[in-house]
């Protein structure tokens, strides 16, 4: 998906975790146009106060920009529970949280199609002329079309720190996050999970100018 060429921006937006406030924060002082790219990398439900609000925020933009949303763990997680399967591991990283922002009451019926929908059509991946965008981690020397699916959604650079993709792009990820609240730049790989439900920041940046917003879920910017 190599359809950046008219971009004025191309901005990412690392995990949000239920941190609706803090989105609204950032969107506010990012002011989205029609000639922006934006590409949430995952993880937009679990362990923060409002996944609900986060996927109704995230399917308005995507009804009026540009908005090319990626599939994370977590999502991977609640999409699982949804389809039937038994929801354990979604309920110990975070699906109480998100059920409690719906109001849950004994029923998973409770979460609207359309968030079944804004799921099940995530990216794995969106790709650019000089970036990669992924939930959490790649294997250097494999294609992107065929990557394996553990690790994009699930690997930790903490577990295993990839080389520069032969691709020769730069990869921009989330996943696994910086308790410090800082981005993590090795030059061909920016991780931009800046643990925003944990107290810190949840941070966007442009891929092209290199600008960086970040906001806590306050709706405090960082100066």
């Amino acid at each position: 998906m190599n359809q950046d060429v008219s971009a004025e921006r191309i901005i990412a937006i690392g995990d949000i975790h239920g941190c609706n406030t803090a989105l609204h924060a950032l969107l506010d002082a990012i002011a989205l146009t029609d000639r922006d790219i934006l590409v949430p990398l995952g993880d937009y439900v679990d362990r923060g106060p409002d996944s609900k609000g986060v996927l109704d925020t995230l399917i308005r933009l995507k009804a009026e920009y540009d908005v090319r949303p990626i599939f994370g763990n977590h999502e991977e997680m609640m999409l699982t529970a949804l389809e039937g399967n038994p929801p354990h591991d979604w309920l110990r990283y975070g699906g109480v949280e998100t059920l409690d922002s719906y109001g849950f009451s004994g029923d998973l019926g409770i979460v609207p199609e359309r968030h079944v929908e804004f799921l099940r059509n995530c990216v794995d991946y969106v790709e650019t002329d000089k970036h990669i965008f992924l939930h959490a981690n790649y294997i250097y020397d494999v294609p992107l079309d065929r990557q394996d699916e553990f690790q994009l959604r699930w690997r930790s650079l903490i577990d295993e720190m990839p080389g520069p993709h032969m691709s020769g792009k730069i990869a921009v990820v989330g996943h696994t996050p910086d308790k410090t609240g800082e981005i993590l730049d090795v030059g061909f790989l920016k991780c931009i999970d800046t643990f925003c439900y944990g107290g810190q920041w949840l941070t966007a940046l442009d891929v092209l100018t290199g600008q960086v917003w970040q906001a806590n879920d306050q709706g405090e910017l960082r100066p």
